[in-house]
């Protein structure tokens, strides 16, 4: 009887493809509208989940590019969300976390959860995260004893140090979405910031204006400056989470596309790619059960029409 029960249990889930959001056919539908269920179904299957069940990295803007909705639209659908409790996020550290996704979502062995140990360490450090944790151990850990000496193995101890507070609140004014250039994870090599003022850095720092990307890449070549130099850090975060170089160039080529004959202005055009790159706002590629990295439909096809192009010299420099 308890077999039997368990067998009905199954059948309440479905699984879905992550891949499905970059394919052709499904991205040619009407697109889901601003709403609290769409953005729902949306955080637990959209490209930017991981293997571990309910947490991820990313930020407001990425995922309103992802869905093609206004960010004020999407403030407001994650704001339902938020007050009926089914995810929290701190934006700042721009982490996500949907504390009730591993109930359907459980391990099918304690080798799974060894393999989440690489994802773990790709979140940033925040108060949210020790909270994920916290929850995360409860949950395997009443699996059994081999799956709770599975995720110590894997996740260790929460890094104790005090962080930022998360915020449900989805407002405008705490990541502009033309200033959406957080702290990359991994900083530049050699890699401080810019020193402060002999003054005790309370000088502020002279702002830049924004500029179109067609100014950007003109100012470059002026400067003889790439416009992705070699040291950027969106190179070691492609080594990190295993994105070929090959799969940057194409994404430089298809953001370029995007960008270079339009109005839209930035103050950080590298950091607005280094966003694109992190949050595959284009859907050119998806993450196998192997943890590789392969291209989607779409990326095949922004491929094909990357080597069209070959020989007017387009790359990622």
């Amino acid at each position: 009887m308890s077999q039997d029960k368990n067998e009905q249990k199954k059948n309440r889930y479905r699984k879905i493809e992550v891949r499905m959001w970059g394919d052709a056919k499904f991205c040619n539908l009407t697109k889901i509208p601003p709403c609290g269920q769409g953005l729902w179904v949306f955080l637990l299957t959209g490209p930017h989940t991981g293997p571990i069940p309910g947490l991820f990295r990313s930020g407001r803007a990425a995922m309103a590019e992802e869905l093609d909705w206004e960010l004020e639209a999407f403030d407001e659908a994650f704001r339902e969300a938020f007050q009926q409790g089914m995810v929290i996020a701190d934006w700042k550290a721009k982490v996500v976390w949907v504390p009730k996704a591993i109930l359907c979502n459980k391990p099918e062995s304690p080798n799974v959860v060894k393999s989440w140990g690489a994802e773990w360490d790709l979140i940033p450090e925040c108060d949210l995260k020790r909270d994920a944790y916290e929850t995360l151990k409860a949950s395997i850990g009443a699996l059994g004893e081999s799956y709770a000496k599975a995720f110590d193995e894997a996740f260790g101890k929460p890094n104790g140090k005090p962080s930022l507070k998360p915020s449900g609140k989805a407002i405008g004014n705490q990541e502009q979405e033309q200033e959406q250039e957080s702290k990359p994870p991994i900083p530049p090599k050699g890699g401080k910031e810019e020193s402060k003022e002999d003054d005790g850095g309370k000088r502020p720092r002279k702002k830049r204006d924004s500029e179109t990307l067609k100014a950007f890449l003109e100012r470059c070549k002026t400067d003889q400056v790439k416009p992705i130099p070699p040291d950027d850090p969106i190179f070691e975060y492609c080594a990190t989470v295993r994105l070929t170089e090959d799969m940057l160039i194409l994404c430089w080529f298809v953001f370029k596309n995007r960008y270079l004959d339009g109005l839209k202005r930035q103050k950080d055009w590298r950091a607005h790619f280094r966003n694109a790159v992190k949050g595959n706002w284009f859907k050119l590629w998806a993450i196998g059960n192997d943890g590789a990295a392969f291209l989607t439909t779409a990326g095949q096809q922004a491929q094909r029409e990357f080597d069209a192009h070959r020989g007017n010299g387009e790359n990622a420099a």
